[in-house]
């Protein structure tokens, strides 16, 4: 037993040394399915388990050429399994969420399947836990054990935004009416971090207090 898992470990370091050459892999996309992206390149498959949002991306992507993935490699003693990401950021944050204690690799990908880089770092600063429970696995406990171990490490917006999550914060505010909005939706039972992503992008200039929060409703349901 002790040499099979001498021997285990011996693979596990040859394997992550192999994945620092592997920054990314680009190719053509020749499969997809609900949470998994295979690339071709050099005559080879390469599976990668991915977030709705790549999966997206690379889907868009297949029409157009060959896409790029940036990846990492899971190594654990119940299997080895190589994920994908759209870009640095979206990688970088993923490494900074399967830190934390009791987030593995599947969790990881789950909130970034549920979650923007952007709504995710909102949820962690705004300590806003229920936010971090719509992803799949992930409960109450391990959302506040999130933000507890990432608060210090996540800024209020990720580098490498997507375009139009910053397009949509140049929309006219009036400050009167966030407030008045936040306010009504904090009665609600809604917390501050998802609000203020429901509210990004509302023309607070054109519209009433009353279709404010109609629309911003409609993004929280």
């Amino acid at each position: 037993m002790r040499s099979g898992r001498t021997a285990l470990s011996s693979v596990k370091k040859q394997l992550k040394k192999r994945h620092r050459m592997f920054y990314s892999i680009t190719g053509k996309v020749i499969h997809t399915d609900a949470g998994s992206v295979v690339l071709e390149a050099g005559g080879i498959g390469y599976r990668l388990t991915v977030s709705g949002r790549t999966l997206g991306y690379a889907a868009d992507g297949a029409s157009k050429g060959d896409v790029r993935l940036y990846t990492y490699l899971s190594v654990r003693e119940d299997g080895i399994e190589l994920f994908g990401f759209r870009d640095e950021s979206e990688l970088d944050l993923y490494k900074k969420l399967i830190s934390v204690s009791g987030v593995g690799p599947k969790m990881g990908i789950a909130l970034l399947s549920a979650l923007s880089p952007e709504e995710i770092a909102l949820a962690v600063g705004g300590g806003d836990y229920r936010m971090l429970t719509r992803a799949q696995g992930v409960g109450k406990r391990t959302a506040e054990r999130i933000i507890l171990e990432l608060r210090d490490k996540l800024g209020a917006m990720p580098a490498g935004g997507d375009a139009e999550d910053i397009g949509a914060a140049a929309a006219p505010q009036d400050p009167g009416k966030a407030e008045d909005a936040e306010s009504t939706l904090l009665v609600l039972g809604y917390g501050r971090a998802e609000i203020a992503v429901a509210l990004r992008g509302i023309d607070m200039q054109a519209l009433s207090l009353e279709d404010i929060i109609k629309a911003a409703l409609k993004k929280l349901m």
